[in-house]
């Protein structure tokens, strides 16, 4: 299993891009763990047809505001952890994690794939996106956020799940996704202000991650383009 440097990534696309290439949704019963504000969920369940989607977020915050969501009929919204699913064995033909394994405690980050697996059907994939802790804008989310080690054990646990058999390795895919901001007040609130962390920045460590993003100001805003890996797993048949 590899690891790249940014600079010798040369694919920079949103994640839809990636995971409609990798994986067919059609007809397919899907699980979303840590589904967020739902975004990915919703172009999931939307485009194609017959798909059935379970997404689970453990923030509660977030999760009540996706349950004012009344336009996606086929996505359930509960709430849980990716490391005890609230689902029967064999019951989802893909799984996905985008960029939220290394949001589970670290110590049951093999427990979140064990159940994983157990509720994907025998041959069912699991897509495990997780952001790389390198470039412009990981050097200043380290700043008051510095993940470097969680997001390490979130590739390690991984690791661990091919080597020992629980998961087969389909394909790893590498790219760089486009982040950008019109201005500081709009990374604040998207990033700093995110429901999920509650960051309590004091006055003297706000200026200087406001200095470090300003640093990266441009006429059109500030535009981060951090790096990714895509684990595609497939439970074994």
């Amino acid at each position: 299993m590899m690891r790249l440097k940014p600079q010798t990534i040369p694919r920079t696309c949103p994640e839809p891009e990636i995971f409609n290439e990798l994986v067919s949704l059609d007809g397919m019963a899907v699980l979303e763990l840590g589904c967020g504000a739902a975004e990915l969920t919703r172009i999931i369940a939307t485009e194609g047809s017959g798909r059935s989607v379970v997404a689970f977020e453990i923030d509660e915050v977030q999760h009540a505001l996706n349950l004012q969501i009344e336009d996606l009929p086929n996505v359930i919204f509960a709430l849980a952890g990716a490391e005890s699913i609230p689902a029967v064995d064999d019951t989802f033909d893909v799984a996905f994690m985008f960029k939220s394994l290394h949001h589970v405690p670290v110590e049951l980050m093999g427990l979140a794939l064990d159940e994983i697996r157990r509720v994907l059907v025998p041959g069912g994939l699991a897509y495990i996106s997780e952001p790389i802790f390198d470039g412009d804008f990981n050097e200043v989310l380290r700043l008051f956020n510095d993940e470097s080690q969680v997001r390490a054990a979130a590739f390690d646990a991984i690791k661990w799940a091919v080597d020992s058999g629980s998961f087969e390795l389909v394909s790893e895919t590498f790219f760089k996704t486009p982040r950008i901001f019109a201005n500081f007040a709009e990374f604040e609130d998207r990033v700093i202000g995110a429901t999920h962390s509650c960051f309590e920045l004091s006055d003297e460590l706000r200026s200087e991650v406001r200095s470090r993003f300003e640093h990266h100001m441009t006429d059109q805003g500030v535009h981060f383009f951090p790096p990714n890996r895509v684990d595609l797993l497939r439970r074994p048949l």
